[in-house]
């Protein structure tokens, strides 16, 4: 399987992942302007994830000389790292689908800011917890500042004429329990790995990157026939609505999907280098580039009142500052 030793690819791959978590949302954005349901969109945003994972497993996690070919490993893998690969997929479903409810209801520059801030928070605490890497005090103080502009942001996005809406209230509300769920996948995640996968050999029972994240994809689809179909059932949509669409339509949900696995799995091969607890909170720097998308190409400010803009400025500033100490944290 194909490992990261460069501590500066490391921070590379983290970027990447920042990028693509904050990024793929657009998709959802785009499939929305043309009337397709959240909950459609969400079923080829599953399997989009899905699909990739299989290509990563038989391309990267099978090829090079270190560690373990994906089926090998699959063949020796016991049913706790199984379980427990599978169980973080389905809990990142759960928090995922929350958060693709509150962009539908508040927008991206809300939605993320408070939804990824609060799984920032928890999910660098509890992994940090569990496998100690890195300057900590830089690492806190870069995730405190992310939290002052998640606070700030929201405090912007209240000025909103809409902000007072019902709809603007379930949008907080979701993005509140989806932040705090999504903040346990990743240390759910990590359990199943093999320690020191870049550079020792596998340990009994445990799993590679490659074939984590591939059962990862198979507890999120499989929980996906639970969960999302009570959120098509509460909207009165319908299966043969969803296949009766057209290809252009299942195309935005895949691209989405692909996009936030492409991100998830070169986080965690660089979780190996950075460490996990730094890797992560690199990663949901994904925060600012959302609110990037959401302020300068969506407008979800355009109608904002005046005095609202040294929010907005004092938001990236935060965003910026806390990953920037998240960064040197590796150093």
């Amino acid at each position: 399987m194909l490992t990261v030793h460069s501590l500066g690819l490391a921070i590379v791959f983290c970027t990447v992942t920042m990028i693509g978590w904050g990024s793929w949302a657009n998709t959802q954005k785009l499939a929305g302007r043309t009337n397709w349901p959240f909950e459609l969109f969400y079923w080829d945003y599953a399997i989009g994830i899905l699909l990739f994972s299989i290509l990563f497993m038989f391309t990267a996690g099978s090829v090079g000389l270190r560690g373990m070919p994906a089926a090998a490993n699959i063949g020796q893998a016991s049913s706790y790292a199984i379980r427990t690969a599978m169980l973080s997929g389905a809990l990142f479903n759960v928090a995922n689908i929350l958060l693709v409810v509150a962009i539908d209801a508040a927008g991206m520059s809300i939605a993320f800011p408070v939804g990824i801030g609060l799984a920032l928070v928890i999910g660098t605490l509890v992994t940090y917890r569990e496998q100690p890497t890195g300057n900590a005090p830089l690492l806190f103080l870069g995730v405190a500042l992310v939290l002052v502009a998640m606070i700030v942001s929201a405090l912007a996005y209240r000025k909103l004429p809409r902000a007072r809406s019902e709809s603007w209230v379930k949008g907080i509300v979701f993005s509140i329990v989806a932040g705090c769920l999504m903040g346990f996948f990743y240390p759910e995640l990590l359990r199943s790995l093999s320690a020191d996968f870049n550079t020792l050999p596998i340990r009994p029972g445990y799993l590679t990157p490659y074939t984590a994240l591939f059962f990862f994809a198979i507890g999120l689809v499989v929980s996906n026939f639970v969960v999302n179909t009570i959120f098509m059932r509460a909207g009165g949509r319908s299966y043969a609505e969803y296949f009766g669409a057209s290809a252009k339509l299942h195309s935005f949900g895949m691209l989405g999907g692909a996009i936030w696995m492409v991100a998830l799995s070169l986080n965690i091969i660089a979780s190996g280098v950075a460490g996990p607890a730094i890797s992560y909170a690199l990663g949901q720097g994904a925060t600012l580039v959302a609110a990037i998308w959401g302020v300068a190409i969506w407008k979800e400010f355009k109608a904002a009142p005046r005095g609202t803009t040294p929010l907005i400025v004092l938001m990236f500033i935060g965003y910026g500052l806390g990953l920037a100490l998240i960064g040197l944290a590796t150093l």
